[in-house]
C-alpha cells in the first residue's frame, strides 16, 4: 500500500501556500510538524481529494485520488482541525449519522460504534448530547468518526487538541497500534506527539517541507546548537532578548537557561543533548 504526492501545491492569489512538496508514505506513522500557517493543513485537505490543488498530483497505490472519487473515500479516514458535529445528537446517534454518509450498512454500523465508543473512552456517555460534552470529549467523538470505516489511510489534523495528557497518551497508543499495516499521518505543533510515536517527521515551512527523517536522524540536526548557561536571576531576560531560550531552571540566585543558537553564547556556556523540541525551536523560536 502506498500514498504519493508529487510537486504538490497550492496557490491563493499571490500567496502560496503549499510550495512543491513530494513523498511517498508506506504503512506507518508520518508526523507533519510545523508552527501555525506552515501549510499543514492546506496539505492535508489536498492529501484528502477536499481541496483542489493548483498543481501537483496525489496518488493512492499508483492511482490518481481525483478520479477514483468514493474508492478513496472508502479508505481515507479524516479529522479535520475543526469537525463539524450536531450539538442536539447524543455521540450514538452522531456516530450513525456519519457512518450512513459513508455508506456502512446498519448492522456493522451498530457494531462498530460501539467498539469506538469503548476505544475513545466514551461508551458510558454514548446516549448523552454532544452539546454537553467537554472539548476533549467532542475531539474524541470526532476521532471515532474519523476510524468508523477502518480506513487504510487516516489523516489526522491536530487530533490531541483539547485532550488532556492522559487521553494524548491513550490516543498515541491507539495510533501507533493502528498503522501496522495502515498510513497514519499526524498534523501537528505539539512536539511529544510526534516525537513519541512517528515513524518519519516531515518539518514544515513556509509550505515546505524543510526537513524530514526519524526522530533521532533529525535530533542530531540539533547537536551542537543547544546550551546551558548560568547566570545571575536579574540578568535572565537580557539573555533572553538576545536568544531563543528553551527552558529556565531556577538554582537559588541564579537561573539555568537552556540556550538554542549556532554560536556558544558565551565562554561559560555548555553543550547539552539536543531534542526535538530544541530542534523546532531552532526553526521555528522566532515566529509568534
Amino acid at each position: 500500500m502506498e500514498l504519493s504526492f508529487d510537486r504538490l501545491t497550492k496557490h491563493y492569489g499571490s500567496k502560496i501556500a503549499v510550495d512543491r512538496v513530494s513523498a511517498t508514505l508506506t504503512p506507518g506513522v508520518y508526523g507533519l510538524l510545523g508552527a501555525n500557517g506552515a501549510g499543514k493543513t492546506t496539505l492535508m485537505r489536498m492529501l484528502c481529494a477536499i481541496l483542489e490543488s493548483t498543481s501537483g498530483e496525489v496518488f493512492f497505490n499508483g492511482e490518481e485520488v481525483t478520479g477514483m472519487g468514493a474508492a478513496y473515500r472508502n479508505v481515507l479516514g479524516y479529522l479535520p482541525q475543526d469537525f463539524g458535529y450536531y450539538p442536539h445528537y447524543t455521540a450514538e446517534e452522531f456516530l450513525a449519522y456519519i457512518a450512513t454518509l459513508k455508506g456502512i450498512p446498519r448492522g456493522t454500523a451498530q457494531s462498530r460504534i460501539r467498539e469506538l465508543l469503548g476505544t475513545v473512552g466514551l461508551s458510558g456517555a454514548a446516549k448523552k448530547k454532544l452539546r454537553t460534552f467537554s472539548g476533549g470529549m467532542k475531539q474524541r467523538v470526532g476521532i471515532a468518526q474519523a476510524l468508523l470505516n477502518d480506513p487504510k489511510v487516516l489523516i489526522l489534523d491536530e487530533p490531541t487538541a483539547g485532550l488532556d495528557p492522559k487521553e494524548r497518551v491513550h490516543l498515541r497508543n491507539l495510533l501507533a497500534d493502528y498503522a501496522g499495516d495502515r498510513i497514519v499521518i499526524l498534523s501537528t505543533h505539539i512536539v511529544s506527539d510526534v516525537e513519541a510515536i512517528a515513524d518519519q517527521v516531515f518539518v514544515m515551512k513556509n509550505g515546505q517541507f524543510i526537513l524530514r527523517g526519524t526522530v533521532p536522524e533529525l535530533v542530531r540536526q540539533a547537536g551542537g546548537k543547544v546550551w546551558e548557561l548560568t547566570v545571575p536571576e536579574a540578568q535572565a531576560r537580557t539573555w533572553e532578548k538576545r536568544f531563543t531560550v528553551a527552558n529556565f531552571r531556577h538554582e537559588g540566585d541564579n537561573v539555568v537557561l537552556r540556550i538554542i543558537s549556532d554560536q556558544r553564547p558565551s565562554e561559560l556556556a555548555v553543550t547539552c543533548k539536543a531534542t526535538m523540541e530544541d530542534l523546532y525551536l531552532y526553526h521555528f523560536g522566532g515566529e509568534a
